[in-house]
C-alpha cells in the first residue's frame, strides 16, 4: 500500500458523515448504535444457532449462516466509522484505511447479491423438484456456488479498488459520505475518472442483472409450482418462505441500483448517502428477522440451544 499512497497528492481524507447539523449528531449516533447492536447480536446469534444445531446443517441454512456471516462484516466494515463521525469533530480515515474500506465494502455487497442469488436457486429445487433436491444441492454443490460467490466478490472488489489507486486525488480531502464509496471519491479525483465509470456499469450492472435474473426466474418457476398445489396450507407455506425473500431483495437491490445506476445530476450525494443506509445498515439489521426469525425450524433450534444451555448452568450449580 505504500507505493498506492505515493501515487497519490493526499494521505488522508476527512469523511463528511451523514449530517452536519449539530443537534442531529447524537440523537443519530444512538440510533445507529442501537441498528449496530442489534445486527451483530442477531447476526452472531444465527450464526453460532446454525453451527450448534445439526438439524440446520442442510443447504438453506448453509446459505443463510454464510450470508448472516457477510451481513455481520459488512455492518462492521461500515458503521463503526460511521458512528465516529458524530462524535468526533474531524472524521479522519488515511488513504490506507479508506481503499481497505473499499475493498471489504465491495467484496461484501457483491458477495451478498450472488448469495441472495444462490438461496432464490435453493428455494426454487426445493419447491419445483423436491424429489432430487438432496442430489441437486449436495454439499459439494453448494460447496461449489459458495467458492463462486465469493470469488465474484474478490473479482469485483480487486477490479474497482485497482481502478481508485490509479487515480490522483487533489488539494480536496472531503469525502461527502459516512464511508469510502465509489462516487463520492470519483468526485475528488482530478485526472480522467473513464474509466472507473465505466467498470462501475459493466460490474454493478452485471451484480444487478445476473443475480435478478436468477431470482426472478427462480420465483417464476416458484409461483408457478405454487399454483398447481392444491392444499391452501401447501401454498401458505410456499408463500410465506419466499416472500420475506423477495421484499429483501427488492429493498437491497432496489437502493443499489438506486444509488449507483443513475446519474449523478438526478441522484445528489446526500440523497445517495441516505439510499445507501438501506443497504449498508438496514438490510444487514433485518436479515436475521426476515430469513430466520419467523421460521418454525429456527425457532425449534433456539428453544432446544436455550433449553439445554440452562439445563448445564442448573447441573452445573447442582
Amino acid at each position: 500500500m505504500r507505493m498506492v499512497a505515493e501515487n497519490s497528492s493526499v494521505t488522508e481524507f476527512i469523511l463528511a458523515g451523514l449530517t452536519n447539523q449539530p443537534g442531529l449528531q447524537l440523537p443519530l449516533f444512538f440510533l445507529f448504535l442501537g441498528f449496530y447492536v442489534v445486527t451483530v447480536a442477531g447476526n452472531l446469534g444465527l450464526i453460532t444457532l446454525i453451527g450448534l444445531n445439526s438439524q440446520l446443517h442442510t443447504p438453506m441454512y448453509f446459505f443463510l449462516f454464510n450470508l448472516s456471516l457477510i451481513d455481520f462484516c459488512y455492518s462492521t466494515v461500515i458503521t463503526p466509522k460511521m458512528l465516529m463521525g458524530f462524535v468526533t469533530e474531524k472524521n479522519i480515515i488515511s488513504y490506507t484505511g479508506c481503499m481497505t474500506q473499499l475493498f471489504f465494502f465491495l467484496f461484501c455487497v457483491t458477495s451478498e447479491c450472488f448469495i441472495l442469488s444462490a438461496m432464490a436457486y435453493d428455494r426454487y429445487v426445493a419447491i419445483c423438484h423436491p424429489l432430487v433436491y438432496t442430489a441437486t444441492m449436495s454439499p459439494p454443490v453448494c460447496l461449489r456456488l459458495l467458492l463462486a460467490v465469493y470469488g465474484k466478490g474478490f473479482l469485483g472488489a480487486v477490479a474497482h479498488t485497482v481502478c481508485m489507486v490509479r487515480l490522483t486525488f487533489c488539494a480536496a480531502r472531503l469525502i461527502d459520505h459516512y464511508m469510502c464509496d465509489i462516487p463520492p471519491l470519483l468526485e475528488l479525483s482530478c485526472t480522467s475518472t473513464r474509466v472507473n465509470m465505466l467498470v462501475v456499469f459493466v460490474d454493478v450492472g452485471i451484480n444487478i442483472a445476473g443475480p435478478n435474473v436468477t431470482i426472478f426466474t427462480s420465483y417464476a418457476l416458484i409461483l408457478s409450482s405454487i399454483l398447481h398445489i392444491h392444499s391452501t396450507e401447501g401454498r401458505f407455506k410456499a408463500f410465506s418462505t419466499c416472500g420475506s425473500h423477495i421484499i429483501a431483495v427488492s429493498l437491497f437491490f432496489g437502493s443499489g441500483a438506486f444509488m449507483y445506476l443513475k446519474p449523478s445530476s438526478l441522484l445528489p450525494m446526500s440523497q445517495g448517502k441516505v439510499s445507501s443506509l438501506f443497504y449498508t445498515t438496514v438490510v444487514p439489521m433485518l436479515n436475521p428477522l426476515i430469513y430466520s426469525l419467523r421460521n418454525k425450524d429456527v425457532k425449534a433450534a433456539l428453544k432446544k440451544t436455550l433449553s439445554r444451555t440452562l439445563f448445564s448452568q442448573e447441573r452445573g450449580n447442582t
